[in-house]
């Protein structure tokens, strides 16, 4: 194998040079993994290294041993006893030794481990400390991701125990809807003002604005504490993509049919990940013991979102959130299939933080600034910006991968063939993105804007239809036919959706529906009860 002076370059050269001597294509080698390919191509263009969880597994289908494959990987070793030196046992026998791996701490761990230590008042370097013990003691929980097991828990369980949780008043409701196969639920609240907006993207309408309103000094009591502390240890011992990035924070929006204004803060994926993103987790847990909890049965969401005045009043609070798409574009006729859109449907993959293994629409992602946290606040550059990332493999404009350091990552000179020619003809109507409808995520109190793309050009497709890859963040990419009408309907009802993908999903057949007849035979989506 390599030595540790051999370059990076040539180190990435080893790693494709053995797969190769193994017999595996990156398509193989990534199904034997259960990732997708463009991971296995990252890892081979040197963007990222392998997950920590996944190194065993891809040791053993190198056939190498894994200090062999630390070496292919340049991941350097760190002193014994620190948080650097992650050990992650491999079952190997009941009395030969685990496996230890090793890999620096990330730049994001760097950051939850301060931001433990300031909101919890503890002394510098102590939740680093208690990190340490809980990845490296005698846990006796199975090997296994958190989010593989928690997947295991649908959506209804879910949405079950939130009605069970909350007192829903004044109009305010879950989403509901009904298909012809059901009635399917979710816990986007919502109201029927904030439903089938069709509001275009990108336009005047688009009137979400940044504020500078101070965000208040985040505090930690015990339960919080120690919540944020197990959640930092799962991800370092498994190896989860964490980094800590800009989010916008929402203040106040009024939004209806006739447009949106509102106001956002900035915010820290850091201060969401390690308080409002750990009530899911939460309640998937508790849901195997008690599956109707109440009010005083889930201490986190007792203390950030008790009950429906706090899950409403984002201008207290710390409201993080995004944008997703259905994502619909216009195919001519063949022998195969008359005129009709593909439909796209990604499965969240294990190695993203939340909604793992969960079905959404794509693109899907946080709102959030990428360079410039003013002219970035309209939710229209985060939907192009999901695109460029996730359906048309724009690493660059991936903040999870790397900072940014260009001026301006989504200058036209700079972005993708299939997103250029789509910007060319921006003022001739061959494509659009609208919101279809708004809503407050009742598992994590996100706010979530479902949004619709629709390519309208038929020549889009015949020119990009093979260049569309989804990246990391999904395990496989789904098409489907806008006449598939019954498959669609039994796609919906999938217990796999998370909450706001179905919302998305379903508000986007309704709009598409309307936009495009003659290309389509899709379900027949009543909201309401």
């Amino acid at each position: 194998m390599g030595t540790r002076r051999t370059s990076a370059r040539g180190r990435r050269d080893l790693l494709v040079a053995r797969r190769n001597l193994v017999g595996l294509s990156q398509e193989a080698l990534a199904a034997q993994l259960q990732i997708d390919r463009t991971t296995v191509a990252r890892w081979e263009r040197g963007e990222v290294a392998p997950a920590l969880w996944v190194r065993p597994m891809l040791a053993e289908a190198l056939q190498v041993t894994l200090a062999d494959l630390a070496d292919l990987l340049a991941v350097e070793p760190a002193p014994s006893g620190s948080l650097e030196h992650t050990a992650r046992g491999v079952e190997s026998g009941p009395h030969q030794p685990s496996t230890v791996e090793h890999r620096p701490i990330s730049p994001g761990m760097h950051a939850a481990l301060r931001w433990i230590d300031d909101a919890a008042g503890l002394a510098p370097g102590e939740a680093k400390q208690r990190v340490e013990a809980l990845s490296q003691g005698g846990d006796p929980r199975p090997q296994v991701l958190p989010q593989v097991v928690r997947a295991d828990v649908g959506r209804r369980e879910i949405v079950a125990a939130l009605a069970s949780y909350y007192e829903f008043r004044d109009g305010w409701q879950p989403y509901t809807a009904r298909t012809e196969l059901g009635t399917l639920s979710t816990s986007i609240l919502t109201r029927p003002d904030w439903l089938d907006l069709a509001l275009p993207i990108g336009e005047e309408v688009d009137g979400l604005r940044l504020d500078a309103a101070p965000v208040a000094r985040p505090t930690l009591d015990d339960v919080g504490r120690d919540a944020a502390l197990q959640r930092a240890a799962e991800v370092e011992r498994f190896g989860t993509t964490m980094v800590n990035r800009d989010l916008y924070r929402l203040i106040d929006l009024t939004i209806s049919r006739a447009g949106m204004k509102g106001r956002l803060a900035q915010a820290d994926f850091i201060h969401y990940a390690l308080t409002l993103d750990l009530l899911e987790n939460e309640l998937v847990d508790a849901i195997a013991t008690n599956p109707r909890p109440r009010p005083g049965d889930l201490p986190l969401r007792d203390r950030y979102l008790p009950d429906l005045s706090a899950v409403l009043d984002v201008g207290t609070r710390l409201c993080a959130g995004g944008a997703l798409a259905l994502t619909a574009i216009a195919r001519p006729k063949t022998w195969r299939h008359d005129g009709d859109y593909l439909l796209l449907i990604q499965e969240r993959s294990n190695q993203v933080l939340n909604g793992s293994r969960r079905l959404s629409v794509i693109p899907k992602g946080f709102h959030g600034p990428l360079v410039d946290v003013a002219d970035d606040a309209p939710i229209g550059a985060t939907l192009a910006r999901e695109m460029e990332e996730e359906l048309f493999g724009r690493a660059d404009v991936d903040s999870t991968v790397s900072e940014s350091r260009q001026a301006d990552p989504m200058h036209f000179s700079r972005l993708s063939e299939p997103m250029a020619w789509l910007m060319e003809r921006a003022d001739e109507r061959t494509w659009r993105m609208e919101c279809t409808g708004f809503g407050y995520n009742l598992l994590t109190g996100n706010y979530e804007f479902a949004s619709l793309v629709v390519i309208d050009d038929e020549e889009w497709w015949a020119r990009f239809g093979g260049q569309i890859e989804a990246n990391w963040e999904s395990n496989n990419l789904r098409r489907y036919s806008s006449r598939d009408r019954f498959l669609l309907d039994t796609l919906a009802h999938e217990p796999a959706w998370s909450t706001e993908g179905l919302f998305a999903l379903l508000q986007g057949f309704r709009r598409l529906t309307e936009i495009g007849p003659e290309r389509v035979d899709l379900p027949r989506v009543e909201w309401g009860t």
